[in-house]
């Protein structure tokens, strides 16, 4: 048997039974009035005079007994009990209804964005500057008096005594060559198409990859428009447009450089961005794309809708 029920529907069913539980109080505590009313009166002196078994009963009056209830009692609170428990098993939440407009995933024209640069090369050292040529002054002759004559003539008698050794100071080693610059890191090639596009997570049991993808695009708008929150400042000016959020799909599945690049104002553009990045916040990787056999990197363009009902 399958008893669905919902929260105002149980909600109503409680408040039923808490009203009919506080009227049944009220009620029998008015009977019982008006028994004591009654046999305070004294309807019950002869009654009791002929009838001796009063003595063994708990209560004075055979009438108000209220032992006398107990089994009925017991069996509406067992019978009540087993009915809410069937209630609180058959109580059913029923997920939000998520609005997706049409053709969510359209594009109403291509965006260019440029593959982002993991590694820019360094840029050249700026040129030397130019040598600069000083004007050299023209010197003055001055006019010296001629030295004088020395007699250098050499006789058998004049000693001649050995030039001091020169002594040729060896000029220190040359430095040694700068270390090369290392290589520049490789950076691997972004797809913007390839043979399998990345897919959102929770299809991967399915089959084929066309059902794999139809059923990967629906989570993901699911995802999409499930957690995103029009912003006040948009619903107060009537702000409504189309947002392009641009993401890597890493080889690992997780979301890398994402950016608006098409933003219509009024923080829409923000609050894309900030639901495309909380698909790393809560662990969620897409099956990478593939290219030839293996995983590689591809740029993902998601437009988001904002429209007001």
């Amino acid at each position: 048997m399958d008893i669905s029920v919902s929260g105002g529907t149980l909600a109503i069913v409680l408040g039923l039974i808490l009203a009919a539980m506080v009227g049944l109080i009220f009620f029998m505590r008015k009977v019982y009035a008006n028994r004591t009313e009654k046999a305070l009166s004294g309807a019950y002196n002869e009654e009791d005079a002929e009838n001796t078994s009063y003595i063994a009963n708990r209560a004075k009056y055979e009438s108000l007994d209220v032992f006398g209830l107990s089994s009925t009692f017991f069996n509406f609170g067992l019978a009540l009990a087993v009915g809410l428990s069937l209630l609180a098993f058959g109580w059913t939440q029923y997920e939000k209804a998520i609005y997706i407009p049409d053709g969510a995933l359209e594009l109403e024209e291509e965006i260019e964005v440029e593959p982002p640069r993991t590694a820019e090369p360094p840029p050249p050292p700026p040129p030397p500057p130019p040598p600069v040529i000083e004007e050299v002054p023209e010197e003055e002759l001055i006019e010296e008096d001629p030295p004088e004559f020395e007699d250098m003539s050499v006789d058998e008698e004049t000693v001649m005594e050995a030039p001091p050794e020169v002594v040729e100071e060896k000029a220190p080693p040359p430095p040694p060559p700068p270390p090369p610059p290392p290589p520049a890191p490789e950076v691997e090639e972004i797809f913007k198409v390839v043979e399998q596009m990345p897919l959102f997570p929770g299809c991967d049991d399915l089959g084929s990859y066309a059902e794999k993808k139809a059923c990967a695009d629906k989570k993901m708008l699911e995802f999409i428009y499930g957690n995103i929150k029009y912003p006040a400042i948009a619903r107060e000016n009537g702000v409504e447009g189309m947002a392009v959020v641009s993401f890597v799909v890493e080889k690992d599945g997780t979301v890398t450089d994402a950016k608006v690049v098409r933003n219509p104002g009024a923080k829409t553009g923000e609050e894309a961005l900030r639901v495309v990045n909380l698909m790393n916040s809560k662990g969620l990787k897409w099956t990478p794309g593939k290219q030839g056999g293996r995983n590689v990197r591809v740029q993902f363009n998601l437009p988001v809708k904002f429209k007001l009902e």
